[in-house]
């Protein structure tokens, strides 16, 4: 039983899937007489202070400013390492997936604010539909793709890592509250050490983990969004293997904190804030511009930027599909870039922060209905498609495409 246990929890899938539960008992819980009691959990105050230093929030935003900077700690990481040692270091890898990305964050937004012009609120969410949430499109991929050219999810992959970036850049751009320059000091400073202890060639990861934990604090006082410091904190971090090391510093956090974020911080977000209230919805919150924007978003945009972007790409001769893939296949993984859920609740939480709550009810809905239906028909399509092709014989069986993967970028 435990084999079979460890065996589940290790498929591709279990993360996506763990987050679908935990979604689906904070609705359970938001729609049942337990609603209070799940609100009450969430606004629970939590302080920690040292000396004149206090933090002090409730436990909904100790979860979205705390365990989420260890979400983006954690992508930094992957970032640093895919593109100075992994398959996005090789330009000819980059292409494709960068301009899917570039397409797949301004369609949405697009579709957004065709939807909302003219609402000056409303407008600060036009960057919610433009994340894909890595867990669930990888997770529904390897569910209904496993006869699919491993260049094909390695495109996927690739395009909600860029998502993750354009992502990030958003939100320290747009999503920024008023600065607090002595707090910005101490976080530079804090970056500094750890710019230091990187060139000193310092491998002790208490260290970096200390000078991290007072760059997160200061960022958080700062006003610029705390999750970003983990982003930050995780460039610093050494990729290189010195004498008498078995593996590199970034690779050993990397594998350490990923079944943590996989199966902890990520279903913790998920419960916290995914709880939308059905109970007396009418045809006025459904059709709410917000809800249908953000779902449109999602579901429309993403496959028109994401495909629409790559089609005029090869077209042109930039770039080329991915070796072994289908038209058909790249379109199904299109729609699937429209699961925006982790990300696209944690943009939500920040366009919406100081709004009336109704704002944040919209947004669970219309990220919620985007993302299902988008992981719904872009799962069917990508299970269809393979199984017509496999009986006309034109897939490419997974050794092969990576041998012309491999053979394609020389390595």
């Amino acid at each position: 039983m435990k084999d079979k246990v460890l065996i589940l929890l290790k498929h591709d899938a279990a993360p996506g899937c763990l987050l679908v539960m935990a979604a689906a008992c904070a609705l359970a819980l938001a729609n049942s007489p337990l609603a209070a009691l799940y609100q009450e959990f969430l606004a629970i105050p939590v302080n920690v202070s040292a000396g004149e230093f206090e933090i002090a929030k409730p436990l909904l935003l100790w979860i979205n400013d705390g365990l989420m900077a260890i979400f983006f700690f954690l992508v930094g990481l992957e970032i640093k390492r895919e593109l100075l040692e992994g398959h996005l270091s090789s330009p000819s890898q980059v292409v494709l997936p960068a301009i899917a990305a570039v397409g797949g964050i301004a369609m949405p937004a697009l579709v957004y604010v065709l939807i909302n012009s003219g609402d000056e609120i409303a407008m600060r969410g036009w960057a919610i539909p433009s994340a894909t949430d890595i867990a669930f499109a990888i997770g529904i991929f390897s569910l209904v793709g496993r006869s699919l050219p491993l260049t094909l999810k390695l495109f996927l992959l690739s395009v909600a890592i860029f998502d993750d970036i354009g992502a990030i850049v958003i939100i320290a751009l747009f999503y920024t509250a008023e600065l607090s320059t002595l707090s910005l000091g101490v976080a530079l400073s804090g970056l500094a050490a750890l710019f230091l202890l990187n060139r000193l060639n310092v491998r002790s990861q208490a260290a970096y983990l200390l000078v991290g934990l007072v760059v997160w604090a200061a960022v958080l006082k700062s006003g610029v969004h705390a999750t970003l410091a983990g982003f930050a904190i995780a460039w610093f971090i050494p990729l290189r293997t010195l004498a008498g090391q078995e593996q590199p510093m970034l690779t050993r956090l990397e594998h350490d904190l990923h079944p943590w974020v996989a199966f902890m911080v990520l279903p913790i977000f998920a419960f916290a804030n995914a709880g939308v209230v059905f109970w007396g919805l009418g045809v006025e919150e459904l059709l709410n511009p917000v809800t249908i924007g953000i779902a449109l978003g999602l579901f429309v945009g993403k496959q028109l930027g994401v495909f629409g972007f790559c089609w005029v790409a090869i077209k042109l001769g930039v770039t080329r599909l991915p070796a072994g893939a289908t038209w058909s296949q790249l379109y199904g993984v299109a729609m699937l870039c429209g699961v925006g859920f982790t990300m696209s609740l944690f943009v939500g939480s920040l366009a919406f922060e100081n709004q009336d709550p109704a704002y944040q009810d919209a947004v669970k809905l219309g990220v919620l209905t985007g993302s299902i239906v988008s992981a719904v028909i872009g799962g069917w399509v990508l299970s269809w498609k393979t199984t017509a092709d496999k009986d006309a014989g034109t897939v490419m069986p997974e050794k092969q495409a990576a041998a012309v993967a491999a053979a394609n970028t020389g390595n």
